[in-house]
């Protein structure tokens, strides 16, 4: 867990995946599109990978990738993100780490 904790608060925008989830790329995309570079953590390709999707599963996420956080904070899975995106919240919590600021 403190792993992940870590790793989630060392960059403004994280992206906890697995190399052949689809959604974690789409969620990758969308934030490139906002011109936002996400650091992106592939738990399939970490020796600990096992321990960091038990660890996304506690802090509670409904599927352990993608978990997605901002600022160190989670806001959680593609549907919370597009969610996000579709209300117009997103933006304001990515305008920070957006490339034109």
């Amino acid at each position: 867990m403190d792993k992940v904790k870590r790793l989630a608060s060392e960059n403004g925008v994280v992206i906890f995946s697995k190399s052949t989830c689809c959604q974690c790329y789409a969620v990758s995309v969308l934030f490139q599109e906002l011109e936002v570079s996400p650091v992106v953590h592939e738990i399939d390709q970490d020796p600990e990978g096992r321990e960091m999707e038990k660890a996304l599963m506690s802090f509670g996420c409904n599927a352990p990738v993608p978990a997605d956080f901002i600022q160190g904070k989670l806001i959680g899975s593609t549907n919370e993100v597009m969610s996000l995106h579709l209300s117009g919240s997103l933006i304001p919590l990515l305008q920070p780490y957006q490339a034109f600021n």
